[in-house]
């Protein structure tokens, strides 16, 4: 039986703890969050035994194997770290750290305890993802040499500690940009970015006047914002593809949009809103549209395969499928895109 602790009790840790219970061999023995009350209602909603408010303390139980880390970004970083100098296997949240430099110390402490560190790259495990990285594993789409990302919301400023800069590290880029840069440069077979052109746009706001419009909110609401509506790049890599990303909180568009396009000399593919693959067969121009079981909630189904490949990781050596490395390059990307904007100029990686 592996032992788990979850750091962070806001929204996004119960789809890690649905994912944990899900799982024969695996007890979730402890909770921690610096909001006591909400710890402790946590721990009693779903029967966890131990509760604590300090990370630090929780990481002293001889019995836990395993953390994951649900917290605000801007602590991702040292509980992280404390958890592998603890001796413990982390699963940590998206995005790995405010920054590459942070995300590096972290990889430093993994390298040095020789302790799992996998990365809240949740979209990685999605059916749709699956499927089209098999076709593009077996050259179906041949090279990629253009990739569109985008995360769009019309008006979906959650506000509280996402749109805090001092928490959050950033906006819209950092909390969905992340998902689809993440999950596009995977399906390319992780190139590394070579040049970025960013830049990043902060002057609509959160439009917290605007009625009959539900939007996310967090655990702490608040009507504070210090960080972009929107942001877009260009990222060119070292095998040559670029990649086009656009990510906003608010945007004066007609309505929200998730998207994953590549272009392949072979073949192109849509990964968003739906799997299409553009090809042809025998001459004529064919779009082709895998048929496949469609969880009923997608978004709790893939949390559910990833917990699941992070406990198989530590009990049976598999190989990471969100290793640290991926998580620091990641961060390179987002710093390279906000420094490109403050010095609007093309930067190098």
């Amino acid at each position: 039986m592996i032992q788990v602790g979850i750091i962070g009790t806001g929204n996004i840790s119960r789809f890690h703890l649905k994912g944990y219970q899900a799982l024969e061999n695996v007890k979730v023995v402890a909770c921690c969050d610096i909001n006591g009350e909400r710890a402790q209602k946590y721990a009693e909603d779903h029967g966890i035994e131990k509760v604590f408010t300090d990370y630090k303390e929780m990481l002293k139980l001889p019995e836990l194997d395993a953390v994951s880390v649900c917290t605000w970004n801007n602590s991702h970083a040292e509980i992280s770290i404390a958890g592998l100098k603890a001796g413990k296997h982390v699963l940590c949240e998206k995005p790995l750290a405010m920054n590459a430099q942070q995300a590096e110390e972290i990889q430093k402490a993994k390298e040095e305890t020789g302790k799992l560190l996998m990365v809240g790259f949740v979209r990685r495990f999605g059916a749709n993802a699956n499927i089209l990285k098999d076709f593009i594993d077996k050259d179906y789409l041949g090279q990629i040499n253009y990739v569109k990302a985008v995360c769009r919301r019309r008006c979906g400023n959650p506000c509280g500690w996402f749109s805090d800069k001092s928490r959050s590290g950033g906006g819209p880029l950092i909390d969905l940009g992340v998902h689809v840069i993440d999950l596009a440069r995977y399906l390319m077979g992780k190139p590394k970015a070579v040049t970025v052109s960013g830049a990043v746009f902060d002057n609509i706001g959160p439009e917290l006047e605007v009625k009959a419009y539900n939007r996310y909110n967090p655990a702490d609401p608040s009507k504070e914002c210090s960080v972009e509506d929107f942001a877009t790049a260009i990222i060119r890599f070292d095998n040559g593809a670029v990649m086009h990303v656009e990510a906003s909180f608010n945007e004066h568009i007609k309505e929200d949009v998730l998207s994953v396009e590549l272009q392949g000399t072979k073949a192109g593919a849509m990964l968003e809103p739906n799997l299409v693959i553009y090809s042809k067969m025998e001459d004529y121009l064919m779009d082709l549209t895998p048929k496949y079981t469609i969880p009923k909630d997608p978004f709790e189904d893939n949390f559910k395969a990833e917990t699941a490949h992070f406990i198989d990781c530590i009990e049976n050596g598999t190989m990471c499928r969100n290793p640290v490395e991926d998580g620091v390059e990641l961060m390179k990307i987002l710093d390279a895109v906000y420094r490109s904007a403050e010095q609007k100029r093309e930067v190098e990686l």
